[in-house]
């Protein structure tokens, strides 16, 4: 399913099963509650956080595919491709970042160490 797909999804599943959009300030706020439950899971199945037993049986890629979700909401809403956008998004990081990663030390002394 391309990104153009799965917005017109979404907006056929909001107009049959969600009545009706959220609005805007609505959907940043679950927006940032989405991320949230994102962090959570790679605080503690990641990082150094420990995990609760609330926290077992989380599913990262559902909870990835909810944040995606409220971002193809908010595109709808404001009248954003975001197919179109992710074109845009590619060639503007590609032109200014064609060698900046190459050659950020950092990222070569960190690929370093993980090598040995």
């Amino acid at each position: 399913m391309t990104i153009q797909e799965a917005q017109q999804r979404v907006d056929q599943w909001i107009k049959i099963y969600g009545v009706r959009y959220f609005n805007e300030l609505t959907n940043m706020a679950i927006l940032s509650e989405e991320v949230g439950e994102v962090a959570r899971i790679i605080a503690r199945r990641y990082g150094e956080q420990s995990s609760k037993p609330s926290d077992e049986g989380k599913d990262l890629g559902d909870e990835l595919a909810d944040v995606l979700w409220v971002v193809m909401c908010l595109a709808n809403q404001t009248g954003v491709d975001l197919d179109a956008a992710l074109e845009r998004n590619f060639a503007k990081k590609t032109a200014r970042d064609a060698n900046r990663h190459k050659q950020n030390n950092k990222l070569k002394n960190l690929e370093l160490k993980t090598k040995n």
